[in-house]
């Protein structure tokens, strides 16, 4: 808990870190913009239990959002650069040509289903592969991404979804 405006500094150095932070805000003053998930403000002089309420609810948004270990922000978007790099937190895997078309492909709709068909159009836009080219292709793809903290789950007869492994 932090007094606004007089510990400004020291919220900075708490948003670094990646640390939930509330700020008590006196009755008149202007409240900052709020920066992130972990960071919420309250109306002092406020009641116990709404104080306890908020500090609550940002210890469940902090449980949510973990820091990578690495600089204390919030897990990076994983991304493949032109070379067929892709990066995460910062690790990273290089990709043969195929497979980096297929994550691209996962990575546009990470946590959501990614179809059948518009993996095998990622894949193959010249033409369609044999029967099981996709399948051996994905289970290359996700031996691949289990060391940078990715999984690939298989969504039966929809599709493929990618999602940060399971910790």
């Amino acid at each position: 808990m932090l007094r606004w405006p007089e510990e400004e500094s020291r919220r900075a150095r708490i948003s670094e870190a990646g640390e939930p932070r509330l700020l008590l805000v006196p009755d008149g003053e202007e409240p900052p913009p709020v920066g992130d998930c972990l960071e919420d403000w309250i109306r002092v002089p406020a009641a116990e239990n709404e104080v306890k309420a908020r500090v609550d609810a940002l210890a469940v948004r902090s449980q949510a959002h973990p820091t990578n270990g690495h600089n204390g922000h919030a897990p990076s978007a994983p991304v493949i650069d032109d070379f067929g790099v892709l990066r995460v937190n910062g690790s990273w895997v290089a990709l043969p040509p195929l497979e980096a078309r297929l994550a691209e492909a996962l990575l546009e709709r990470l946590g959501a289903v990614t179809s059948r068909d518009l993996l095998i159009r990622a894949g193959w836009p010249t033409g369609a592969p044999g029967r099981n080219a996709l399948d051996v292709h994905v289970l290359r793809l996700r031996r691949r991404l289990s060391p940078v903290g990715l999984a690939i789950r298989t969504v039966r007869s929809r599709g493929y979804l990618m999602e940060p492994a399971p910790a």
